[in-house]
């Protein structure tokens, strides 16, 4: 279904993150997704908010050391106000699994590949 607020060029969405979960700057948001949206690309896929935020979770876990099941993934990107079905959010991180730009970790959640994280990092 269409949603007329959801980019389809591959242009930046705004972002309603709540003022009170300082999760993200708005400068920093836009360097983060440009990073990503160069890992997508080098993976031949392409860019889209889901794939942008799911990555971005993950990554966000991951300089916490930790990682993210279907569930805490889903939950926030409805934090972030980005209403996408669980489904939705499985049918994505199979992809970017089956893409190799994350791993299924043997207890069910997922994490950036280690090739994929340094990309992100600029090694």
């Amino acid at each position: 279904m269409y949603n007329s607020q959801l980019p389809t060029d591959g242009s930046d969405a705004p972002t309603d993150a709540s003022p009170g979960s300082g999760m993200f700057s708005q400068r920093g948001e836009r360097n983060g997704n440009e990073r990503i949206r160069l890992l997508l690309k080098s993976f031949g896929l392409r860019t889209s908010l889901i794939r942008l935020k799911v990555i971005d979770a993950l990554l966000t876990a991951a300089e916490s050391e930790r990682s993210l099941g279907v569930r805490s993934v889903h939950g926030y990107l409805l934090d972030l106000d980005i209403p996408l079905s669980f489904l939705s959010v499985r049918e994505v991180l199979k992809r970017l699994c089956s893409e190799g730009v994350i791993i299924l970790n043997p207890d069910k959640s997922y994490s950036l590949h280690p090739h994929a994280a340094a990309m992100l990092r600029g090694e």
